[in-house]
Protein backbone atom coordinates (compact mmCIF):
# COMPACT_ATOMS: atom_id res chain seq x y z
CA UNK A 1 0.00 0.00 0.00
CA UNK A 2 1.21 3.50 -0.80
CA UNK A 3 0.39 5.68 2.20
CA UNK A 4 0.30 9.47 2.32
CA UNK A 5 1.34 10.48 5.85
CA UNK A 6 0.70 14.07 6.89
CA UNK A 7 2.43 15.30 10.03
CA UNK A 8 5.30 12.98 9.19
CA UNK A 9 7.67 15.20 11.16
CA UNK A 10 5.54 15.13 14.32
CA UNK A 11 5.95 12.98 17.42
CA UNK A 12 3.61 10.24 16.29
CA UNK A 13 4.32 10.65 12.58
CA UNK A 14 7.96 9.77 13.18
CA UNK A 15 6.86 6.50 14.79
CA UNK A 16 4.26 5.63 12.15
CA UNK A 17 6.76 6.08 9.31
CA UNK A 18 9.23 3.30 10.23
CA UNK A 19 6.42 0.96 11.27
CA UNK A 20 4.74 1.41 7.90
CA UNK A 21 7.99 0.72 6.09
CA UNK A 22 8.65 -2.35 8.24
CA UNK A 23 5.26 -3.73 7.19
CA UNK A 24 6.14 -3.32 3.51
CA UNK A 25 4.23 -0.13 2.70
CA UNK A 26 5.52 2.75 0.61
CA UNK A 27 5.21 6.15 2.30
CA UNK A 28 4.93 9.71 1.04
CA UNK A 29 5.97 11.85 4.03
CA UNK A 30 4.19 15.22 4.10
CA UNK A 31 4.64 18.10 6.52
CA UNK A 32 5.37 21.79 6.55
CA UNK A 33 8.59 20.92 8.37
CA UNK A 34 9.97 17.48 7.53
CA UNK A 35 12.61 15.58 9.52
CA UNK A 36 16.16 16.42 8.42
CA UNK A 37 16.70 12.88 7.18
CA UNK A 38 14.10 10.49 5.82
CA UNK A 39 14.62 6.75 5.30
CA UNK A 40 15.79 5.62 1.88
CA UNK A 41 12.98 5.38 -0.63
CA UNK A 42 10.62 7.72 1.22
CA UNK A 43 9.41 10.73 -0.74
CA UNK A 44 9.30 13.88 1.38
CA UNK A 45 7.06 16.80 0.45
CA UNK A 46 6.72 20.12 2.26
CA UNK A 47 3.05 21.06 2.10
CA UNK A 48 0.95 23.14 4.47
CA UNK A 49 -2.48 21.76 5.33
CA UNK A 50 -4.00 25.03 4.17
CA UNK A 51 -2.72 24.39 0.63
CA UNK A 52 -5.55 22.32 -0.86
CA UNK A 53 -4.11 22.06 -4.37
CA UNK A 54 -0.72 21.15 -2.92
CA UNK A 55 -2.32 18.34 -0.92
CA UNK A 56 -4.07 16.99 -3.99
CA UNK A 57 -0.78 16.87 -5.84
CA UNK A 58 0.98 15.23 -2.90
CA UNK A 59 -1.70 12.53 -2.59
CA UNK A 60 -1.74 11.54 -6.27
CA UNK A 61 -0.98 7.85 -6.69
CA UNK A 62 -1.51 7.00 -3.01
CA UNK A 63 -3.86 4.26 -1.81
CA UNK A 64 -4.46 5.54 1.72
CA UNK A 65 -4.09 8.60 3.94
CA UNK A 66 -2.95 8.83 7.55
CA UNK A 67 -3.63 12.41 8.60
CA UNK A 68 -1.64 13.35 11.71
CA UNK A 69 -0.86 17.00 10.91
CA UNK A 70 -2.41 19.18 13.63
CA UNK A 71 -1.53 21.48 16.49
CA UNK A 72 -1.65 19.08 19.48
CA UNK A 73 -2.41 21.49 22.30
CA UNK A 74 -4.14 24.83 22.97
CA UNK A 75 -1.18 25.81 25.13
CA UNK A 76 1.24 26.25 22.25
CA UNK A 77 -0.39 29.20 20.45
CA UNK A 78 -3.63 31.18 20.49
CA UNK A 79 -6.62 28.89 21.00
CA UNK A 80 -8.47 30.29 17.99
CA UNK A 81 -5.55 29.53 15.71
CA UNK A 82 -5.34 25.98 17.07
CA UNK A 83 -9.03 25.45 16.39
CA UNK A 84 -9.02 26.91 12.89
CA UNK A 85 -5.79 25.18 11.84
CA UNK A 86 -6.99 21.76 12.93
CA UNK A 87 -10.49 22.03 11.49
CA UNK A 88 -9.45 23.38 8.09
CA UNK A 89 -6.43 21.08 7.86
CA UNK A 90 -8.53 18.00 8.53
CA UNK A 91 -11.17 18.90 5.98
CA UNK A 92 -8.60 19.80 3.33
CA UNK A 93 -6.64 16.58 3.85
CA UNK A 94 -9.65 14.28 3.75
CA UNK A 95 -11.35 16.08 0.88
CA UNK A 96 -8.15 16.21 -1.19
CA UNK A 97 -7.59 12.50 -0.58
CA UNK A 98 -11.12 11.63 -1.69
CA UNK A 99 -10.79 13.85 -4.79
CA UNK A 100 -7.74 11.89 -6.03
CA UNK A 101 -9.33 8.51 -5.42
CA UNK A 102 -8.14 7.55 -1.92
CA UNK A 103 -10.77 5.50 -0.12
CA UNK A 104 -8.98 4.49 3.10
CA UNK A 105 -8.40 7.32 5.58
CA UNK A 106 -7.18 7.47 9.18
CA UNK A 107 -7.19 10.76 11.06
CA UNK A 108 -5.77 11.52 14.45
CA UNK A 109 -8.40 12.60 16.94
CA UNK A 110 -8.08 12.81 20.71
CA UNK A 111 -9.69 11.77 23.98
CA UNK A 112 -10.15 15.51 24.34
CA UNK A 113 -12.86 15.45 21.65
CA UNK A 114 -15.41 15.17 24.49
CA UNK A 115 -13.69 17.77 26.70
CA UNK A 116 -10.98 16.60 29.11
CA UNK A 117 -7.49 17.90 29.83
CA UNK A 118 -8.10 21.53 28.86
CA UNK A 119 -11.69 21.82 30.04
CA UNK A 120 -12.65 24.23 32.79
CA UNK A 121 -13.79 21.11 34.63
CA UNK A 122 -14.26 17.80 32.79
CA UNK A 123 -17.63 16.07 33.09
CA UNK A 124 -18.06 12.30 33.04
CA UNK A 125 -21.41 10.51 32.82
CA UNK A 126 -20.06 6.98 33.27
CA UNK A 127 -16.91 4.84 33.25
CA UNK A 128 -15.19 3.43 31.35
CA UNK A 129 -15.58 6.11 28.71
CA UNK A 130 -16.47 4.76 25.29
CA UNK A 131 -17.47 6.15 21.90
CA UNK A 132 -21.07 6.74 23.02
CA UNK A 133 -20.13 9.14 25.83
CA UNK A 134 -21.67 12.63 25.38
CA UNK A 135 -19.55 15.57 24.30
CA UNK A 136 -18.88 18.36 26.82
CA UNK A 137 -16.05 20.19 25.00
CA UNK A 138 -15.69 23.83 26.06
CA UNK A 139 -12.48 25.12 24.43
CA UNK A 140 -10.93 25.43 20.99
CA UNK A 141 -8.68 22.39 20.85
CA UNK A 142 -11.31 19.92 22.04
CA UNK A 143 -13.92 21.47 19.77
CA UNK A 144 -11.54 21.19 16.80
CA UNK A 145 -11.15 17.45 17.35
CA UNK A 146 -14.90 16.94 17.67
CA UNK A 147 -15.56 19.00 14.53
CA UNK A 148 -12.94 17.00 12.61
CA UNK A 149 -14.96 13.90 13.48
CA UNK A 150 -18.19 15.56 12.33
CA UNK A 151 -16.50 16.45 9.05
CA UNK A 152 -15.58 12.79 8.59
CA UNK A 153 -19.23 11.87 9.22
CA UNK A 154 -20.32 14.25 6.46
CA UNK A 155 -17.75 13.05 3.94
CA UNK A 156 -18.68 9.43 4.61
CA UNK A 157 -22.35 10.23 4.03
CA UNK A 158 -21.43 11.85 0.72
CA UNK A 159 -19.15 9.04 -0.44
CA UNK A 160 -20.52 5.59 0.35
CA UNK A 161 -17.39 3.74 -0.77
CA UNK A 162 -14.89 5.22 1.70
CA UNK A 163 -13.80 4.28 5.19
CA UNK A 164 -12.54 6.87 7.68
CA UNK A 165 -11.22 5.98 11.13
CA UNK A 166 -10.93 8.77 13.70
CA UNK A 167 -8.60 7.55 16.42
CA UNK A 168 -9.07 9.17 19.82
CA UNK A 169 -5.55 8.85 21.17
CA UNK A 170 -4.76 9.44 24.80
CA UNK A 171 -1.45 11.07 25.74
CA UNK A 172 1.12 9.50 23.41
CA UNK A 173 4.32 8.61 25.26
CA UNK A 174 7.42 6.50 24.69
CA UNK A 175 6.86 4.41 27.83
CA UNK A 176 4.50 4.16 30.79
CA UNK A 177 7.08 5.56 33.20
CA UNK A 178 7.04 8.88 31.34
CA UNK A 179 3.30 9.25 31.89
CA UNK A 180 3.39 7.89 35.45
CA UNK A 181 5.97 10.49 36.50
CA UNK A 182 3.54 13.30 35.62
CA UNK A 183 0.08 11.81 36.12
CA UNK A 184 0.41 11.04 39.78
CA UNK A 185 -2.64 10.35 41.91
CA UNK A 186 -2.73 13.88 43.33
CA UNK A 187 -1.89 15.76 40.13
CA UNK A 188 -4.53 17.89 38.40
CA UNK A 189 -3.32 16.56 35.04
CA UNK A 190 -3.91 13.00 36.18
CA UNK A 191 -7.34 13.78 37.63
CA UNK A 192 -8.54 15.60 34.52
CA UNK A 193 -7.09 13.06 32.09
CA UNK A 194 -8.13 10.06 34.20
CA UNK A 195 -4.54 8.83 34.49
CA UNK A 196 -4.50 7.58 30.91
CA UNK A 197 -1.90 7.25 28.17
CA UNK A 198 -0.96 5.19 25.11
CA UNK A 199 2.44 4.05 23.93
CA UNK A 200 3.58 5.59 20.66
CA UNK A 201 4.22 2.21 19.04
CA UNK A 202 0.69 1.07 19.95
CA UNK A 203 -0.84 4.27 18.58
CA UNK A 204 1.11 3.87 15.33
CA UNK A 205 -0.04 0.27 15.00
CA UNK A 206 -3.67 1.38 15.38
CA UNK A 207 -3.25 3.76 12.45
CA UNK A 208 -1.97 1.04 10.16
CA UNK A 209 -4.59 -1.47 11.25
CA UNK A 210 -7.37 1.03 10.58
CA UNK A 211 -6.40 1.21 6.90
CA UNK A 212 -7.14 -2.49 6.47
CA UNK A 213 -10.22 -2.83 8.68
CA UNK A 214 -13.40 -4.20 7.15
CA UNK A 215 -15.88 -1.33 7.35
CA UNK A 216 -17.32 1.50 5.27
CA UNK A 217 -18.32 4.91 6.54
CA UNK A 218 -16.82 6.77 9.49
CA UNK A 219 -15.99 5.13 12.80
CA UNK A 220 -14.50 6.59 15.99
CA UNK A 221 -12.16 4.51 18.15
CA UNK A 222 -10.61 5.09 21.57
CA UNK A 223 -6.92 4.22 21.53
CA UNK A 224 -5.75 4.12 25.15
CA UNK A 225 -3.64 1.77 27.24
CA UNK A 226 -5.61 -0.88 29.10
CA UNK A 227 -4.12 0.21 32.43
CA UNK A 228 -3.63 3.54 34.22
CA UNK A 229 -0.47 5.36 35.24
CA UNK A 230 -1.13 4.49 38.89
CA UNK A 231 -0.25 1.57 41.13
CA UNK A 232 -3.48 2.00 43.10
CA UNK A 233 -6.55 -0.03 42.15
CA UNK A 234 -8.89 1.83 39.81
CA UNK A 235 -11.87 1.14 42.10
CA UNK A 236 -10.13 2.98 44.93
CA UNK A 237 -9.12 5.90 42.72
CA UNK A 238 -12.62 6.25 41.27
CA UNK A 239 -14.24 6.19 44.71
CA UNK A 240 -11.90 8.91 45.93
CA UNK A 241 -12.18 11.34 43.00
CA UNK A 242 -15.41 10.45 41.16
CA UNK A 243 -17.70 8.63 43.60
CA UNK A 244 -20.83 9.89 41.82
CA UNK A 245 -19.91 8.41 38.42
CA UNK A 246 -21.46 5.07 37.47
CA UNK A 247 -19.27 2.15 36.38
CA UNK A 248 -20.79 0.19 33.50
CA UNK A 249 -18.06 -2.45 33.49
CA UNK A 250 -16.13 -3.93 36.34
CA UNK A 251 -13.38 -1.62 37.61
CA UNK A 252 -10.69 -3.87 38.97
CA UNK A 253 -6.94 -3.71 39.52
CA UNK A 254 -5.49 -0.87 37.38
CA UNK A 255 -8.08 -0.98 34.62
CA UNK A 256 -8.21 2.10 32.40
CA UNK A 257 -11.00 4.66 32.73
CA UNK A 258 -11.27 4.39 28.90
CA UNK A 259 -12.72 1.52 26.89
CA UNK A 260 -10.89 0.51 23.70
CA UNK A 261 -13.00 -2.58 23.09
CA UNK A 262 -14.34 -1.24 19.80
CA UNK A 263 -10.80 -0.86 18.44
CA UNK A 264 -9.97 -4.38 19.58
CA UNK A 265 -13.11 -5.78 17.97
CA UNK A 266 -13.12 -3.89 14.65
CA UNK A 267 -9.41 -3.19 14.10
CA UNK A 268 -7.82 -6.15 15.82
CA UNK A 269 -5.83 -3.66 17.93
CA UNK A 270 -4.27 -4.51 21.30
CA UNK A 271 -2.01 -2.39 23.45
CA UNK A 272 1.14 -3.52 25.25
CA UNK A 273 -0.98 -4.90 28.08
Amino acid sequence: MRIALTGAGGKLGQVILPQALAEGHDVVAIDRQLPQKLPDGVIGLQVDMGDFSGLREAFEGCDALIHMAAIPSPKLIDEREVHNNNVVGSYNAMRAAIDVGIRRICQGSSVNAIGLAYAREPRFDYFPIDEEHPNYADEGYSLSKWICEQQADGLARRHADISIASLRFHWVVADRAQAASVQTIDSEKGRKELWGYVLARDAARACLLSLEADFYGHEIFYIAASDTTLDEATTEVAERFYPQVEWRKEASRRRSFFCSDKAKRMLGWHDHG
